[in-house]
């Protein structure tokens, strides 16, 4: 929209902008029903409607196939291919396409339409086994870190059974993985089901050790998603909203979130009237969304869905925060993912609420009621620990990029630096687990002492201990909350990371307890004097203070917690020899795999940055500039004005504030011209580097920092020229004009 305007008009653009929204109506949201439950999962071909279109052989393959993790034959494609067309072609649909999720920040889709020619050049509608299990977009157009040249196009898709199709509008979605024609992964799901499968295997195992009836770990997820909401016709008015999905610029507004007014806030009637609607369309794609809030800066917003399986929690996640963008088209907003659109407030994140569940529905990070299951709980709980502080810089690498290095530290948004937090009772049981627990065989007394203390645990450790929203990894009672994901982010890249440094721990965890046994230990005496050295090894990454304040950094890099402030370096990280000893050496990824990434991550930030630079440079020198120089040209004017009818006394007494802002404004629009000029140079000197690493160095060393330096004398600026001529949505435009 606002390239069909010329920037000439910029100021109009704005108040025009802010007319269109006063004069906004709320939306009138159609439900299907009152009762949530007539409805949901309508346009999903569950389990319940694989029973009733499937044939009972069908039916038994796909269920198998879902629990047990197998892929299907091409004839029992077939099978299941005739049933699921007849329902999607009942339900309307005309397309179908493999859905997928390239290492982009979004998700892919080919449509193809069921029409193919039958006898006599008569078209019909088809859709066989082998289009349901396989696909061929082209490979070499996504990002593949080098594995696909532009002239190496194939690649396949194949479908996911574990997470269910749908439909939205009239195509049919077949969830699948995306793989090169050399069988490289260059999505997330593939990775992301093999650390599930590993996290499996070894969670199992060491359950073995407590109940045998024990015979698969699901990794469970519930996603919190921060957004804020912008009204279109503003968004279109901000030209870096649109094209960086961030302000470059803009003063703090004088009232923000200071009052903390707006947090659990009542919900604006056009916000509630958006809610209404994307949740209607969620429940209807199975996608149980739960929670619904004002968060704690203006017009920032959060959702949180009921916990599911891993692999469909990011499923769903992906496919909700599509469905809020275009929903919010239909009610004239914007939705913002970027994880700091505004400067001087709070950012959003996406928080991971992660879990691991038995086939038996025991919750292995939920205190039992008697000494064994609490063992067991210790157990998974002190493992968890061990790996975070093993794997300290690959979990940061995980949720490190351009986009959340503005978020993470400020504004209510967890440090960088990761560090595990337990609460006061739990930090108490652990010392007291490392201070009894001794290399020597235990006594009688001993052991009874300790299994007393631990199955004093409470069943409900939610209120044992306050909150700590400044730590990155938080247990809150029955789950560990990995709050450090930005807001735009796939969740696949953390839960890859968590999934398998937890599994490479457990699996290493039996190993180191198994050798006890065998010097003739008891298994309980065993897992005892495995957990206490885990602890005593696990100390440095145990916080439980503000991660905000100085001394916690100065700490924390005493202790040896990675604190790199650089994005492409901390990304480096999935490069170390331990690094590669997790996702390596547990199968998730090849050496060439995960080399890739890293390079496509490299080349990710470098763009963003190139990006924000060149839009900050063009409204910089296109826009702010000219507008300075009109306003201090009316100043100027007006200082002649008053030459000509007062006195030289008077004179002076009149002109002088005048003269004084002609200055500053001279010097600030000369500062920006110096400053974007001298950026550009940087620009060209960065992108004849090959290294695609230390070309994401130099864009953020060299080029990075022009980005703030030029936008504190914009911003400085927009507080002395006049109100009337400013080009763009103020901030409290667009954080308060709902």
């Amino acid at each position: 929209m606002f390239a069909k305007k010329t920037y000439k008009k910029m100021a109009e653009l704005r108040f025009s902008a802010l007319r269109e929204v006063f004069n906004r109506e709320p939306v009138e949201v159609k439900i299907p029903s009152k009762v949530v439950s007539e409805y949901y999962a309508e346009n999903v071909f569950d389990l319940p409607k694989m029973e009733h279109y499937l044939s009972k052989e069908a039916y038994k393959i796909v269920k198998q196939a879902i629990n047990e993790g197998k892929s299907l034959n091409r004839q029992e494609a077939d099978m299941v291919a005739t049933g699921l067309k007849a329902w999607a072609i009942e339900k309307g649909a005309t397309h179908y396409t493999h859905w997928f999720h390239p290492l982009t920040e979004g998700t892919a889709e080919k449509h193809d339409g069921f029409i193919e020619y039958g006898e006599n050049q008569k078209v019909v509608e088809k859709f066989s086994g082998e289009v349901l299990v396989q696909s061929e977009p082209d490979a070499s157009s996504f990002p593949s870190g080098g594995i696909r040249n532009t002239f190496e196009a194939r690649g396949y898709t194949a479908w996911d059974v574990s997470s269910p199709v749908f439909i939205i509008g009239t195509t049919l979605c077949i969830p699948t993985i995306f793989v090169s024609y050399t069988g490289e992964a260059l999505d997330f799901k593939a990775p992301l089901l093999k650390s599930l499968s590993q996290l499996d295997k070894a969670a199992v195992d060491v359950c073995q050790y407590f109940d045998k009836d024990v015979t698969r770990v699901i990794g469970t997820l519930g996603v919190e998603q921060e957004y804020f909401l912008i009204d279109e016709a503003l968004y279109y008015a901000r030209p870096d909203l649109v094209l960086a999905d961030r302000t470059l610029m803009g003063h703090q507004s004088s009232k923000d979130q200071q009052l903390a007014d707006h947090y659990f806030g009542s919900i604006p009637e056009r916000v509630m009237s958006f809610m209404k609607d994307f949740e209607c369309e969620a429940y209807k794609l199975g996608i149980p969304v739960k929670t619904r809030h004002n968060e704690v800066a203006p017009n920032q917003f959060e959702c949180a869905p009921i916990y599911e399986e891993i692999n469909l929690a990011v499923d769903h996640n992906q496919l909700l925060m599509d469905i809020m963008k275009k929903v919010a088209r239909r009610h004239k907003f914007r939705v913002l993912f970027h994880e700091k659109p505004f400067a001087g407030i709070n950012g959003s994140g996406k928080h991971n609420n992660w879990s691991m569940a038995t086939n038996t529905g025991v919750n292995l990070l939920s205190p039992g009621k008697n000494p064994k299951t609490n063992l067991q709980f210790l157990t998974f709980l002190v493992n968890v620990i061990k790996a975070v502080n093993d794997n300290n810089e690959l979990l940061r690498a995980s949720v490190m990029n351009e986009s959340n290095s503005y978020r993470l530290g400020g504004h209510e948004a967890p440090p960088a630096i990761i560090s595990v937090f337990v609460g006061s009772y739990l930090t108490n049981m652990l010392e007291n687990v490392a201070a009894k627990v001794t290399e020597r065989k235990m006594t009688p007394a001993q052991k009874t002492e300790l299994k007393l203390g631990i199955g004093k645990i409470p069943g409900i450790l939610l209120d044992n201990t306050d909150r700590n929203r400044t730590s990155p990894f938080a247990f809150t009672g029955n789950r560990f909350e990995f709050r450090a994901v930005g807001s735009s982010a796939n969740c696949s890249a953390a839960m890859i990371v968590l999934n398998t440094a937890v599994a490479h721990q457990l699996f290493q965890f039996k190993k180191d307890v198994d050798s006890i046994i065998k010097k003739g230990r008891n298994k309980d005496e065993a897992i005892f004097q495995v957990l206490k050295k885990y602890i005593l090894e696990s100390q440095k990454v145990l916080f439980e203070g503000d991660g905000y304040s100085k001394e916690w950094q100065d700490e924390a890099s005493e202790r040896g917690l990675c604190s790199i402030s650089s994005v492409p370096e901390s990304v480096s990280m999935y490069l170390s020899e331990k690094s590669k000893e997790v996702l390596i050496g547990t199968g998730i990824f090849n050496e060439k795999e995960l080399e890739s990434r890293v390079e496509v991550e490299y080349e990710k930030f470098t763009k963003k940055v190139q990006i924000e630079s060149r839009v900050l440079g063009d409204l910089a020198v296109n826009h702010i500039i000219p507008t300075a120089v009109t306003y201090m040209t009316s100043l100027v004017e007006n200082v002649r004005g008053l030459k000509e009818i007062f006195n030289d006394v008077e004179y002076e007494k009149l002109a002088g504030v005048r003269k004084e802002l002609i200055v500053t404004i001279s010097n600030h629009s000369s500062s920006i011209k110096k400053l974007v000029n001298e950026m550009i140079e940087e620009r060209k000197k960065a992108n004849v580097i090959e290294d695609s690493y230390k070309k994401a160095i130099a864009y953020e060393s060299n080029v990075k920092p022009y980005l703030e330096e030029i936008r504190n004398h914009i911003d400085k600026l927009e507080l002395i020229v006049d109100n009337e001529i400013w080009p763009l949505p103020k901030y409290r435009e667009l954080l308060f004009t709902r």
